[in-house]
């Protein structure tokens, strides 16, 4: 890579990075963090890792759909941003869920799987 290729990077990183704090304050005025992962400056992309208490978040796929749509726009040289929170959600920060884990339980309902997971909740 040569120096202006990694000047020109290193100044798109930096215009990314402001435009997460600028645009986005919440995420860090909550617990939560934006990284960039991966930058492709040729191809025009840009992977963003929300961390912290973004991975949690019941609002955080509206804030991935906020930053993709928004830094196309702002940042010309990036044509696409793919975003996760690192909880087992896609590209697209979806919580669709193909990372295994445990599924809900309701009250009255029963399993077959031999764990006694001990009594009910009353409700």
């Amino acid at each position: 890579m040569s120096t202006d290729t990694a000047d020109g990077d290193n100044e798109l990183r930096e215009r990314i990075t402001n435009f997460l704090r600028r645009n986005f304050p919440q995420i860090q005025m909550h617990g939560g963090s934006a990284a960039i992962s991966h930058l492709d400056r040729e191809n025009g992309e840009v992977t963003v890792q929300l961390g912290g208490a973004c991975s949690g978040c019941g609002i955080s796929p509206m804030t991935i759909q906020a930053i993709k749509s928004r830094m196309v726009k702002e940042i010309p040289e990036i044509e696409t941003v793919h975003a996760d929170t690192g909880m087992g959600a896609g590209a697209d920060g979806d919580l669709g869920g193909t990372g295994g884990g445990m599924s809900p339980s309701f009250p009255g309902e029963t399993t077959d799987d031999g764990d006694d997971e001990g009594p009910q909740a009353p409700f």
